[in-house]
């Protein structure tokens, strides 16, 4: 029998973040259990949903903290946070407002592999270029380019 290393016994907290200081969150509706997507998290991001009861991720394309649904309205209320045996990946379970994907989607997950191609297996529940329009269309500041 293997010892159980003392991170898997603990009832504190302590995430272990990747060598860029994220840790992977999947985003679970609390009601159905549907996946809804994966994003990462650094430190202050988790602070901050733990804190505010609201999801925060972190971008890294964008290298910024962002709270689900700030831009199309579409958010998460945490219900619960799972932490996985060793600390490195979170599952969220979420109260969820609308369309959870960018692309459209109740889920990220809308398409499945069948052989060596993809099946679509969702409806979109909203059109992504009117909700996102507004942030797109927005003025720029004077002598902003």
């Amino acid at each position: 029998m293997t010892d159980i290393p003392p991170i898997e016994k603990t009832t504190v907290l302590t995430p272990k973040f990747d060598s860029n200081g994220l840790i992977g969150a999947i985003a679970q509706d609390a009601a159905t259990g549907q996946i809804l997507m994966f994003a990462y998290m650094n430190r202050q991001a988790l602070e901050k949903t733990i804190r505010t009861g609201r999801v925060t991720y972190f971008s890294r394309s964008r290298g910024k903290l962002w709270t689900k649904g700030e831009q199309s309205g579409h958010s998460q209320r945490v219900e619960e946070i799972l932490v996985d045996c060793d600390q490195d990946c979170l599952v969220i379970k979420v109260s969820a407002e609308g369309g959870q994907c960018h692309a459209g989607y109740r889920s990220c997950f809308y398409r499945r592999i069948t052989g060596d191609g993809l099946e679509f297996v969702s409806e979109k529940i909203f059109d992504p270029d009117s909700v996102y329009k507004k942030i797109q269309a927005k003025p720029s500041s004077p002598g902003v380019a």
